[in-house]
Order: C-alpha cells, then structure tokens, then sequence
C-alpha cells in the first residue's frame, strides 16, 4: 500500500465530512511519505493562517512519524526533541493537529488540520487517519 491521489481524496473529504459535524471550518492537507503535498482543501470560513499551518503539520508529521502534539511535548527544554523546530528547511509545527498515516508498521505519509481549536484539529486528524486505516484493511 502507497499513499497517493485517491488515499488523500479520501482523507481530505473525512476531514471535511468531520468537521462539518463539529461546525469547525478547517484546512486540510495530505502529503506522501516523501513529504509532497498530494491534496489539499480550505473550507469556506476557514482562518487564512490556516493554510500554511495544516500543510505544515502535516510536513511536520511525516518527517517524524508521530503526532505534532507528542512531537511538541517532547520538544519543551530538557526534552529530547528540544529545538527540532529548526531542524528543517521548512517550518516544523510543535502543536496539535499533524499525524502519520502508517499502515503495517510503514509511514505512508501524513495529515494536518488546521482551523479549529487544539483539540478540535487533533480529533479531525485522527479521525482522518482511523478512516483510512479502515479503508486499507477493507482492501
């Protein structure tokens, strides 16, 4: 299984359908494993900062392969992520709402959220990510 155009279709239209149900208007972005962005949708309403941080999480996410909320937690001083923010070229996003798209150990690519609260994106993330892991073992 790869991540590609209908895998991030998928993804994009759950987390459009989700937070509809929440009434929380976000942007949503997928990347493959390699990073590259593979689809991407801003709901109507959704803040302008929303943009670049949903495909930021989603970048942040892949390169990690863990969720931007445990990546920020271990990223505080003393921590053993301390300073990976500037790791990169581009921004790394130390807060809720990125997560991995792994299926059978592998990380396939990853998802960012962003629009809502905290919470509100990591909950869309993850709901992403439970749809696609069903999709995948469907197949």
């Amino acid at each position: 299984m790869s991540m590609g155009f209908e895998q991030a279709q998928l993804a994009v239209k759950a987390g459009i359908e989700k937070a509809r149900q929440m009434n929380v208007p976000i942007s949503v972005a997928v990347v493959d494993a390699g990073r590259n962005l593979l689809a991407f949708a801003r709901m109507d309403d959704a803040l302008l900062g929303s943009v670049e941080l949903s495909q930021g999480k989603a970048f942040t996410s892949a390169t990690v392969s863990v969720k931007t909320s445990e990546l920020g937690r271990n990223a505080q001083p003393g921590g053993p992520f301390y300073s990976i923010e500037n790791s990169q070229q581009r921004p790394m996003i130390l807060f809720a709402g990125g997560a991995p798209i792994i299926c059978d150990g592998r990380t396939l690519g990853a998802v960012g959220v962003s629009g809502g609260s905290l919470d509100e994106d990591e909950t869309i993330a993850q709901y992403i990510c439970d749809v696609l892991s069903a999709a995948n073992m469907k197949s």
